[in-house]
């Protein structure tokens, strides 16, 4: 994945990007129906594009991906979390502000 573009993935390629990843990973859980989740992605891919040195977002599809959703307890979407290191670091539910999600993830 080049850097500045958001890709949607899968569990597998999720586990691998986070796992493998030089940089932290923001990912947004998320599904088509869901208006607020509409409203984040051109949010997130703003923030791929302006931090694409410092930050990956990959986009996972909860009803494509429901064990994956269950692993990390999504209840509501959206729900943006952050890994670092492959460890979770963030977890923010609800639509945000670019802003917002520089700040909650030290891209400022």
């Amino acid at each position: 994945m080049s850097g500045g573009t958001v890709q949607e993935v899968n569990a597998q390629e999720f586990d691998q990007i986070i796992s493998t990843s030089t940089v932290p990973v923001v990912a947004d859980f998320w599904a088509p129906w869901c208006g607020p989740c509409r409203m984040v992605g051109p949010v997130l891919e703003k923030l791929a594009a302006d931090h694409p040195d410092t930050v990956k977002v990959v986009k996972v599809n909860v009803d494509l991906n429901q064990e994956l959703a269950g692993r990390f307890g999504i209840m509501s979407i959206p729900t943006v979390i952050l890994f670092s290191g492959g460890e979770l670091k963030t977890q923010l539910i609800g639509a945000r502000s670019q802003k917002d999600y520089e700040q909650e993830f030290g891209l400022v």
